[in-house]
């Protein structure tokens, strides 16, 4: 018997946006799904058989005639979410029962924005909480990485503000999104995850990366492969984002005085 609410739904939706996803989601989705937790898998009209993969996997299969974005797939699988809590998952996730329970307390608690710690498949931690997205620290990142004020980690056993978090796992109340307006279509991919963030800060929402909650992430990210068209994608959210943020490009202390609740949640000592 599925567990659900009183009123007949789910405890927690998790939505995945697709394409051309069918061997990772073979990989990381295999084991059943906790119950009360429903899944709807957005497919943006992959050319394989991703769609009949999640099929297969027990998800609720919404397939898409064009591929429209990351942003606008996400929106889609809010609506027909019929969970108060939803959490929107990449397809190289890989997701347990403990820590979905974990990120709904603090998401209906605190209503906050909230992100597992993930980690790699040998435990290691990634850095999926970050600091300010400036440019510069951008690019130092991209070229060196280690910076701390940057590559923000959850320890302990309390919830870690950081200015935003990767969007391979993004959870909250649907209540909490609304409040944001969703995800915004305006990036088709890249730097829709900074943008969110930022709008829930605005919001008076928390952002949090809890380290109780611990999920493994395979972490393929399209740039880091030479071909032109992630990079065009990359480039051209990049121009969007700094052209709504355009502190982000002037330096930290500018961006702490335009972002005065992110600068003292998330560096309370001016660290």
């Amino acid at each position: 018997m599925q567990e659900v609410g009183a009123d007949g739904r789910p405890w927690c939706t998790l939505i995945t946006v697709t394409y051309n996803s069918a061997a990772t989601l073979a990989e990381f989705w295999q084991r059943p799904l906790p119950d009360g937790v429903e899944w709807i898998v957005v497919d943006n009209a992959s050319t394989d058989d991703t769609a009949d993969v999640a099929d297969r996997l027990g998800a609720h299969v919404i397939r898409l005639g064009a591929n429209k974005g990351f942003s606008y797939a996400n929106n889609i699988g809010r609506q027909a979410a019929r969970s108060e809590f939803v959490g929107f998952v990449n397809p190289d996730l890989r997701i347990d029962e403990a820590g979905l329970r974990e990120l709904r307390e603090i998401a209906l608690s605190r209503g906050a924005l909230v992100a597992p710690q993930l980690v790699n498949a040998d435990g290691s931690l990634q850095p999926n909480g970050r600091g300010y997205p400036l440019l510069t620290a951008k690019i130092r990142n991209r070229l060196r990485g280690g910076d701390p004020r940057y590559l923000l980690l959850a320890h302990g056993s309390e919830p870690r503000p950081v200015c935003w978090f990767m969007g391979a796992a993004v959870f909250g109340a649907v209540e909490a999104f609304d409040r944001v307006k969703g995800w915004d279509p305006h990036f088709f991919l890249y730097y829709e995850d900074k943008d969110i963030c930022l709008r829930a800060w605005a919001a008076g929402l928390e952002v949090l990366v809890s380290p109780r909650a611990r999920f493994v992430h395979g972490w393929a990210r399209e740039t880091t492969r030479f071909s032109v068209a992630p990079w065009r994608r990359e480039l051209a959210s990049m121009a969007k984002f700094y052209r709504r943020y355009p502190e982000f490009l002037l330096g930290r202390r500018i961006s702490a005085r335009v972002h005065p609740d992110v600068e003292s949640a998330v560096f309370p000592d001016g660290q």
